[in-house]
């Protein structure tokens, strides 16, 4: 009981602001789904039977998509499955607020004792809570059931990180992606031109000679008040270090994958070139989100989750006059690796009876289907997880060039881990490499060796 009540007190993962974007600043599309078919359940074989008969089951859902296009979305696509669907499931969906929000719910309903939903939205880390306590399923065998389960050519279009991303340390499928969106680097691409830069930075050094240029044109034009800007925004939040740390082929793990290790080789050259960026006075810190800065020239790099593409596009238009050209790249690693951190948006399926947790699989599986995934692609302007839903989207390509650089990330980006203990352990990412970003550079083995203890501790509390 006190592992459990642990595990239920960091159960605070907070709303990391994603979905507050504005949608409606990406082209809207129509979001009828009369085209779109169900996804054919049934084996054709009338012999052939589910290992558990979902008939006539109703099953709730709760999500974090409450308003605008993404709602109106996900709205008539339950709608249209409960329609349609040949084996009389309910789907009932129900906003939950914001991702923290629907944590506290899930939480308080772990701590009465009542039955958990049938289908919830959430982070991985926050899953992995859930399934150590009991709350939520592997769904191993409901994705290999022979009937209902996914075909081989259903996994083969998944995007492995993706999918990945959705499993426990020990690989417990505990979690699987419906969508998702990228920590990515927000690039001034004719800007950089300008600046005698023909393509975007590769590694450590190309990335600062061009951060370093930038601030030296600032410094050195007729304004006064754009002196000491024109670089990075630099903010140490630990997606952003993480992508860092991914480019270098880290992942902030020890070599057999048990533990975090926060002082090997690839942590360590993130932590000093961000410490030398700020130094050299090549990187700077906003008091908010930096959109204003990257559409003004303060800024020639800033970091941002695609979800954020919709403020930026405004930025710019709130500007009118300036046309920049600009794009979206890949964290550079320091020799030469690039990457990008993968945020899911990940549903597991509640712990409730066999009946209620094959027709939640039914229901999610329709929702991953390429048609039905296409759909809420252009409604909520994340990325599919799996490749054979991007024919479908050619027109919503065509109309957002931009997002559509990024679906090159996909297939070589990275996740967060999926571990309990991450909930709290991304906290003190931030908080370290913030104090590493004030301090002195001879302190930082002492901070990540910090940060490892204070890790260690977290795995011992929670997994």
């Amino acid at each position: 009981m006190k592992k459990r009540a642990i595990l239920i007190s960091v159960l605070l993962f907070g709303l990391m602001l994603l979905q507050a974007c504005r949608r409606e600043a990406l082209a809207t599309p129509d979001i009828s789904l009369k085209a779109v078919p169900v996804v054919a359940t049934k084996n054709t074989v009338e012999e052939a039977k589910p290992s558990i008969d979902p008939t006539g089951q109703t099953v709730t859902f709760w999500h974090v998509w409450g308003t605008g296009l993404p709602n109106e979305t996900m709205m008539a696509i339950v709608d249209e499955f409960n329609a349609s669907n040949e084996w009389d499931i309910t789907v009932e969906a129900i906003d939950q607020g914001s991702y923290s929000d629907l944590d506290n719910a899930f939480n308080a309903a772990i701590q009465s004792g009542d039955l958990p939903p049938d289908l919830a939205v959430g982070y991985t880390n926050a899953v992995a809570n859930w399934y150590t306590v009991g709350a939520v399923v592997d769904m191993a065998p409901f994705i290999a059931d022979p009937v209902l389960g996914l075909t081989s050519k259903d996994t083969a279009a998944l995007y492995a990180p993706a999918f990945n991303g959705g499993k426990s340390a020990e690989g417990t499928q505990m979690a699987f992606p419906i969508s998702q969106s990228a920590n990515v680097i927000f690039y001034n691409s004719q800007w950089a031109q300008e600046l005698g830069f023909a393509n975007p930075p590769t590694n450590y050094e190309e990335f600062k000679a061009q951060s370093c240029a930038a601030t030296k044109a600032n410094h050195n034009d007729a304004d006064p008040n754009n002196d000491g800007t024109g670089g990075l925004v630099l903010y140490a939040s630990a997606s952003n270090v993480a992508s860092f740390v991914f480019a270098n082929g880290g992942n902030m793990l020890s070599a057999d994958g048990k533990a975090y290790d926060f002082t090997g080789q690839p942590v360590v050259d993130v932590a000093e070139f961000m410490k030398d960026l700020k130094d050299s006075g090549c990187a700077f810190q906003t008091k908010s989100y930096p959109n204003p800065e990257f559409a003004s020239r303060k800024a020639l790099f800033t970091m941002s989750s695609t979800a954020g593409l919709p403020y930026q596009i405004s930025a710019f238009d709130d500007l009118g006059s300036i046309k920049d050209g600009w794009t979206v790249i890949p964290f550079p690693g320091k020799d030469g690796g690039q990457a990008v951190d993968l945020l899911g948006q990940y549903i597991a399926i509640g712990n409730t009876n066999p009946e209620r947790m094959m027709a939640s699989w039914v229901f999610l599986k329709y929702l991953t289907s390429p048609e039905v995934q296409a759909k809420w692609i252009e409604g909520s302007a994340y990325y599919p997880t799996r490749s054979d839903t991007l024919p479908l989207l050619d027109a919503f390509m065509a109309a957002n060039p931009i997002w559509s650089v990024g679906i090159s990330f996909l297939s070589t980006g990275a996740a967060e881990p999926a571990w309990p203990s991450w909930t709290s352990i991304r906290r003190d990412v931030s908080s370290t490499f913030t104090a590493i970003l004030q301090g002195a550079v001879t302190d930082i083995p002492t901070l990540l060796a910090d940060l490892n203890a204070k890790a260690a501790q977290a795995v011992a509390e929670t997994h």
